[in-house]
């Protein structure tokens, strides 16, 4: 696989890339804390934007042509792309929210999914919650198998064989991960799945957006008529996790995490090494 021009970044360049890590981690906590029944997903855009703004960065959806809002909002059969408007959530639904900051001239990227309490249907919240589970636990896998892994697509190896360990889930594979740097999307393409080729050696300096998009039924999907929003052609629940991660000479680090990754490797018996 060749690239048009170096995929690595220096040493200088990987610590201007913290603070817009920062700044979208900020965002998804901050709408991690309001989300709930009767809150509007145009709501959760606007608290988003604070957080990141808070944080003297802005929002890099924004700068995507076509696209207004800070966040993507996916609910239920929606896996990624949706757009923010005056939607109510729902006791029961499935939230994916994506978020991003720019600073510097720099790029975050990071998504988490949310499921809403329904006493009425435990058992539809029950199996929405088990696989958003699922779906971030093969993204930690993923995280994981990038600190020994010497070729990129060893980390979609990791994501789909634990995936796939956990029962019958579908597997986006249409969208994928990419690099992020000074654009939010970059190459190298970050697999979530077998592929033949190995992708570019793992070393100092490369930076990934990771992120499985997981789904209940079938894998096929369509882009709504608004454009963006893409959902399951089968109208089976979705889930969405992302991390924007740095390798280093000292290891790894979770740009996306408010912890560098630490509880999220702990598990794999891995400390996350700050950027220095």
């Amino acid at each position: 696989m060749v690239f048009r021009k170096s995929i690595y970044k220096t040493p200088a360049q990987l610590r201007q890339m913290v603070a817009p890590g920062r700044a979208t981690a900020a965002s998804l906590s901050a709408v991690a804390d309001a989300v709930a029944a009767g809150v509007t997903t145009i709501e959760l855009d606007g608290i988003a934007e604070a957080a990141i703004e808070a944080l003297g960065a802005r929002s890099n959806f924004t700068l995507e042509a076509g696209y207004h809002h800070t966040i993507c909002a996916s609910v239920n059969d929606e896996v990624v792309h949706g757009i923010p408007g005056s939607r109510i959530l729902q006791p029961g639904d499935i939230l994916s929210v994506d978020s991003g900051a720019i600073q510097g001239g720099w790029n975050g990227d990071a998504a988490r999914t949310f499921v809403l309490p329904d006493p009425a249907r435990p058992e539809v919240v029950a199996e929405r919650q088990r696989l958003s589970d699922v779906t971030e636990a093969s993204l930690w896998h993923g995280i994981a198998r990038l600190t020994t892994a010497r070729h990129l697509n060893e980390v979609g190896e990791a994501i789909e064989d634990y995936i796939q360990s956990q029962g019958e889930y579908g597997i986006l594979t249409d969208y994928i991960g990419h690099g992020i740097g000074r654009r939010m999307h970059e190459e190298p393409p970050v697999f979530n799945y077998r592929v033949r080729a190995k992708g570019p050696e793992v070393k100092p300096g490369l930076v990934v957006a990771i992120e499985p998009m997981v789904v209940l039924g079938d894998q096929d999907t369509y882009v709504k008529d608004d454009g963006w929003t893409v959902a399951t052609e089968d109208g089976s629940a979705a889930a969405h996790w992302e991390h924007s991660v740095a390798v280093h000479a000292g290891g790894i680090w979770v740009l996306t995490a408010e912890d560098g990754g630490a509880a999220g490797l702990a598990p794999f018996g891995i400390t996350p090494a700050p950027i220095a």
